[in-house]
């Protein structure tokens, strides 16, 4: 895998929940070789002016009865437990007035949770895994895992470590996009 342009935002975001179900960051970025950790992570590419935040929501479905039917309703992941279905959003925005040249998003699969196959989505944005701690990604049917015994075998989305989503177009001064992906709590 080769190295991101200079303009695309190459950040790892490692993620853990705080008591009020806000998500906090702790962001890397390969781009500026800083380290920050934040509520609302600015993240920058290597031209001045181009700037990201990426902003977290972790929602947990909640199913009720009313009046006899089943509803569900998306609701802050204040607390899960295991075999939770966790549904992930990114808020990508650009908080500034320049456009950022087709930036790409890396997000870890947070720990103790499993990725759902084939839930990461993003209008736009063609999407690539890591089984190896987001070092590569490729297409989820190109992944492989060495086994144990030294062979290899085809990975599956229990071995996925991190998501990236590589959008296609530019993000215009001040515009917001929007990704997508659910875990499962491990038991």
């Amino acid at each position: 895998m080769g190295v991101a342009p200079p303009t695309a935002l190459n950040a790892r975001i490692g993620v853990g929940m705080g008591y009020t179900g806000y998500m906090y960051r702790r962001c890397f970025s390969q781009a500026l070789g800083a380290t920050w950790v934040l509520g609302l992570a600015a993240l920058a590419g290597a031209q001045a002016p181009n700037s990201i935040a990426i902003k977290a929501i972790a929602e947990v479905e909640l199913r009720t009865l009313e009046q006899g039917r089943e509803t569900a309703k998306l609701v802050p992941a204040d607390r899960v437990v295991p075999g939770d279905r966790v549904f992930y959003t990114l808020e990508v925005r650009n908080t500034e007035g320049a456009m950022v040249a087709a930036p790409a998003v890396t997000y870890p699969i947070p720990q103790h949770m499993q990725y759902v196959a084939n839930s990461a989505v993003g209008p736009g944005a063609e999407v690539s895994f890591s089984v190896d701690g987001g070092r590569s990604f490729d297409a989820a049917e190109n992944l492989k895992i060495r086994t144990p015994e030294g062979s290899l075998r085809a990975a599956v989305a229990a071995d996925y470590t991190d998501i990236r989503w590589q959008l296609k177009k530019n993000l215009k001064g001040h515009a917001v996009a929007f990704v997508r992906f659910r875990v499962l709590v491990k038991q």
